[in-house]
């Protein structure tokens, strides 16, 4: 690729006007993500405010042959946004919602939008955007979208990609694709928004999204409960779904590990049990239905009850140990406060391995199991931290070493990938690849499936400029 070069800013001035080129010490803000395990170096910020502005920057990008970084809201853990020397095009200013359509259920988004801005705006219609995790207030939808983010709720509603309906990319010569469908059935050929979402910007630039919304609850059941083991969550989980009908919004798995992790870093939470106990499961259902969320005379709702039932049920069967349930919002959102506090009490002790895994949900229980073993043997002064979300068999399975270096650091992991592909489950569930995982990638990903990755990369982007280097491995010399 070749360097920023005056010439470059010059035509970028020309285009979006000097306050929107930043260079120098005005690019400090734009070199970080959260972990700052991947420090970054940007050669020059742009910030278009449109997606022909976009358009423009991709030309002049190309006439330069620079390289150029798709940002968003800098909320990613894998180092998809590091570069040295490179363009780096921030969507902040793209942060219009176009058009929310109660009847058809849709919003269409420009993809600066913060994620809790389209909460809010959805909400006001009395609609829900089902997508919610921790970084919800600085997150945009470009890179949820980029990176088909999952969190709480995937269980009901699906990931990222379920939830959207069409796309507006910028391809990197500067053409605008035009995939906005606002269609739930289209079988017109290929279904070319799915090569870009979870593409982390290395075939384009995602400007504008149609996405989905639900009905939004009318009433919320959630619990925290002490469960006798982890094949009885899982019994819990199913015996939830039939008796509701699919209410379940979040089925969260807080072991001990996690639980005495917040006791220690944050001893102003509450803890919910004394003593803490091995299985920790959040449970949250979400009514609709108004003979659901009604209140009966005496204040009661008949969501909360339905849960109540079925926990007594497994309480007076051994399954369930303790129960609390949330008799309010408040201590709904106190409930929750532990488990989207997981990104500060894994990032509080260092050095850590973390990885970002997916299993079928009764292999859990064995994979668990497995891979402590296999950590004894590796470092028998080794820690664990995992919290999951255990609806959709997703783990955030943290290793805290007792010695550290590189090498080490790869053996862990590739130790759980050998137990993740013992059970045919996935290395990478919801965080995206980035840069932290092109080692995965190399070793677990079909040849075959690489190949054709690096032929639509080649297609797309013959020049290797679109956020070059992330996601797809090198070839293997040989």
């Amino acid at each position: 690729m070749s360097p920023v070069s005056p010439s470059l800013i010059a035509d970028l001035i020309a285009a979006l006007g000097a306050a929107h080129v930043l260079t120098g010490p005005d690019t400090a803000r734009y070199r970080d993500e959260p972990t700052t395990h991947y420090p970054s170096n940007p050669g020059v910020v742009v910030r278009p405010g449109s997606t022909d502005e976009v358009a423009e920057v991709l030309r002049i990008a190309a006439r330069h042959k620079a390289a150029v970084i798709p940002s968003a809201g800098r909320s990613g853990i894998t180092g998809a946004i590091q570069t040295n020397g490179g363009l780096l095009l921030s969507v902040e200013r793209m942060n219009r919602i176009r058009e929310i359509r109660p009847d058809a259920k849709i919003a269409i988004v420009e993809a600066g939008v913060v994620l809790a801005s389209l909460h809010d705006a959805a909400e006001a219609q009395g609609l829900y955007f089902p997508l919610w995790f921790g970084a919800r207030g600085s997150a945009m939808i470009g890179g949820v979208l980029s990176t088909n983010a999952g969190g709480s709720n995937v269980l009901r509603y699906g990931s990222t990609r379920a939830l959207c309906l069409g796309l507006e990319v910028v391809l990197a010569d500067g053409r605008v694709l035009n995939l906005m469908s606002e269609l739930h059935k289209d079988n017109s050929g290929y279904d070319l928004k799915q090569m870009f979402i979870g593409a982390e910007g290395t075939l384009g630039v995602i400007t504008a999204a149609v996405m989905k919304l639900v009905p939004k609850p009318r009433a919320y059941a959630t619990a925290m409960l002490a469960v006798r083991s982890l094949p009885d969550a899982l019994v819990l989980l199913n015996r939830l779904q039939t008796a509701t009908g699919g209410m379940i919004e979040a089925f969260e798995y807080m072991p001990d590990t996690y639980m005495h992790r917040l006791a220690q870093v944050r001893p102003d939470i509450r803890q919910p049990f004394a003593p803490i106990h091995p299985v920790n499961i959040l449970v949250e259902l979400g009514a609709t239905r108004p003979d659901d969320a009604t209140a009966s005379a005496d204040g009661s709702l008949p969501v909360t009850a339905l849960l109540e039932s079925t926990l007594a049920q497994m309480m007076d069967e051994g399954m369930v140990l303790d129960a609390e349930i949330a008799q309010s919002d408040a201590q709904r959102l106190a409930l929750w406060k532990r488990r989207e506090l997981a990104s500060d009490i894994m990032q509080a002790v260092q050095p850590s391995i973390d990885t970002d895994i997916c299993l079928p949900l009764d292999k859990i229980p064995a994979f668990l199991d497995r891979i402590h073993t296999r950590l004894t043997d590796l470092d028998s002064g080794a820690r664990t931290v995992t919290v999951s979300h255990l609806g959709d068999g997703n783990l955030h399975f943290s290793v805290f070493p007792s010695h550290h270096d590189d090498a080490f650091h790869d053996t862990v992991v590739g130790a759980v990938e050998d137990e993740v592909a013992y059970f045919h489950g996935s290395f990478s569930a919801e965080h995206g690849v980035g840069l932290m995982k092109l080692n995965s990638m190399a070793r677990r990903k079909s040849p075959v499936a690489l190949d054709v990755m690096r032929a639509i990369k080649a297609a797309l982007d013959p020049d290797n400029r679109m956020n070059p280097g992330k996601v797809i491995p090198k070839v293997a010399q040989t």
